[in-house]
């Protein structure tokens, strides 16, 4: 299996306002055909580290990508620095200068001199023509096992430039391997307790490789596997995932990877029922959530965020008198909450959030993070208590987390 690193050029990536995305989908598309990304590097616009890093890369892995650098500016020397960690010299392509200079009149304009820089390639390379800018590629391939592949940076044109010049050929010299991902997502389990149940199961197989991962209110397993067909892969997956989904039972909610908001809208959509949403500490981010998923309106009617309490009183006609008496954030509150906001708005279930996010407002009875859901549907009225971990806005989205899966729980058992 061919090995290979991706190194992301830029002094603005090293800052917190840019983001190398590219490295990622550069990453997806290189394991689809079966090639592995052993390491990512991201490099600012120095040139001895830049040439010593692309130097090393080249040396121990098959495949060497690289992004961004290749402007016409003092500061773009990703052209000049890969030839030198290469040994190779630069050579001024003529036809690429006409190429660019003919780019610049279309615009009608004159092509600055500076821009000649982009038509420095370097020796015995291949041109990898960028019909979405002015900065052409470079594929250099001194012999048949290595591969030094550099791309612009702008995602407009290093996509097109990589999955229809350089993905072919590497396919080709990967062979016939396919590479197949199934994420699930588990709710209501923390990481140690998944794996306690399904290491028994993955640890049998090298192939798929299993990976466990904990986000902000779930956890995700990942299951990578390799075939030498589609369906060959895919069986395999098939196989480890319905055993560990077996195993985990009610709390895998998504076996490709779906989002909670996304189970819930296919559920409710299928059985043509509605629901409706309170929230207090949530302040409308379940009703958000629900909106992103296009068709919405089919299921979700109303949302209400009843964020102070006499909000709780006037919209949702929760009693003066079970606020004064057992506080905002109870389970009473929550459950009158649901209640009655099925009462008003006429559907199937409805949903209820109340709770303490912080960072201030909480008691040694009541603490940060102290949370009632509310549930309430034809046949009852019922809530659930939490008290989860985090800061402000890890409590609401898992409070928004935990509710839809309650809801989800309650619909798998109707």
């Amino acid at each position: 299996m061919l090995s290979a690193e991706i190194i992301a050029i830029g002094s603005e990536l090293l800052t917190p306002e840019r983001t190398d995305t590219n490295s990622l989908w550069l990453t997806e598309k290189l394991n689809e055909i079966g090639i592995e990304v052993k390491l990512k590097t991201v490099v600012g616009d120095d040139a001895g580290r830049l040439e010593e890093t692309i130097k090393d890369a080249f040396a121990r892995s098959d495949v060497v990508v690289t992004t961004g650098g290749l402007g016409p500016t003092e500061d773009d020397i990703t052209r000049a620095c890969a030839a030198k960690a290469v040994g190779k010299n630069l050579i001024l392509n003529e036809t690429l200068v006409d190429e660019i200079r003919a780019r610049f009149q279309q615009m009608m304009r004159e092509m600055p001199e500076i821009n000649k820089r982009q038509a420095m390639i370097i020796e015995g390379a291949q041109v990898l023509s960028n019909p979405h800018g002015s900065a052409p590629g470079i594929l250099f391939q001194p012999t048949g096992d290595k591969f030094l592949v550099i791309l612009p940076g702008p995602p407009r044109e290093m996509k097109p430039m990589f999955e229809n010049l350089v993905l072919p050929r590497l396919r080709e010299k990967a062979g016939e391997i396919v590479v197949k991902r199934r994420v699930l997502r588990v709710a209501g389990l923390g990481e140690s307790a998944i794996d306690a149940q399904i290491a028994p199961i993955y640890t049998e197989y090298q192939n798929p490789q299993t990976s466990i991962l904990f986000n902000r209110s779930e956890v995700e397993i990942w299951l990578t596997a390799k075939g030498s067909s589609e369906q060959e892969a895919t069986s395999l997956l098939n196989e480890v995932g319905g055993k560990i989904s077996e195993k985990l039972g009610a709390a895998v909610f998504a076996q490709n990877g779906e989002l909670m908001e996304e189970i819930i809208a296919k559920l409710l959509t299928e059985r043509q029922q509605t629901l409706a949403i309170a929230e207090s500490c949530t302040g409308g981010l379940i009703c958000e959530r629900l909106t992103e998923i296009p068709g919405s309106s089919a299921f979700f009617i109303e949302g209400i965020a009843a964020y102070a309490n006499a909000a709780k009183i006037r919209s949702l006609r929760v009693p003066a008198e079970l606020i004064e008496r057992h506080g905002a954030v109870s389970a009473e509150v929550a459950e009158a909450m649901a209640k009655n906001l099925r009462a008003l708005a006429g559907t199937d279930f409805t949903l209820s959030v109340t709770g303490i996010a912080g960072p201030g407002g909480g008691t040694e009875e009541k603490p940060v993070g102290l949370v009632f859901i509310g549930y309430s549907d034809a046949l009852q009225t019922t809530h659930r208590r939490l008290n989860l971990p985090g800061d402000r806005h890890l409590i609401r989205w898992r409070a928004s987390q935990a509710a839809l899966d309650l809801l989800r729980r309650k619909l798998l058992k109707n």
